[in-house]
């Protein structure tokens, strides 16, 4: 595994989130995928899936930056901040986040195995 192909990753992620693309995430998130919010909650694949399958997930403008990659076998820890602007249930969501997420290398692709988010003041 090379950091070019966990930055890709990222990247492709940020954007299906954005799009809320159900196929992409479907593809980047492993089955069993636990992930903390920023509310303490630990969500699932199919939480997140039906958040955005539903239309209760709305994210209008998704940024990255301050990205730091670690590379650990056939896994990635990546920390990140993301601002992001949005609505979920029809509530406003937004603000800065520091991201961690833990990519493992699976035969046909990366796939998110882990993370957890924390808003910044």
């Amino acid at each position: 595994m090379e950091v070019v192909t966990v930055v890709n990753a990222e990247i492709e992620l940020l954007t299906a989130i954005k799009n809320a693309d159900i196929l992409v995430l479907e593809r980047m998130l492993h089955d069993d995928l636990l992930f903390n919010m920023p509310d303490g909650n630990t969500i699932t694949k199919q939480f997140d899936l039906e958040s955005y399958r539903s239309g209760k997930m709305k994210i209008d403008m998704i940024e990255a930056s301050d990205q730091i990659i670690n590379l650990i076998g056939d896994s990635a820890v990546v920390v990140v901040t993301i601002s992001l602007k949005g609505e979920f249930d029809g509530n406003p969501i937004g603000g800065v986040f520091r991201y961690i997420r833990v990519w493992k290398q699976f035969s046909e692709n990366l796939k998110v195995i882990a993370g957890s988010c924390t808003q910044l003041a």
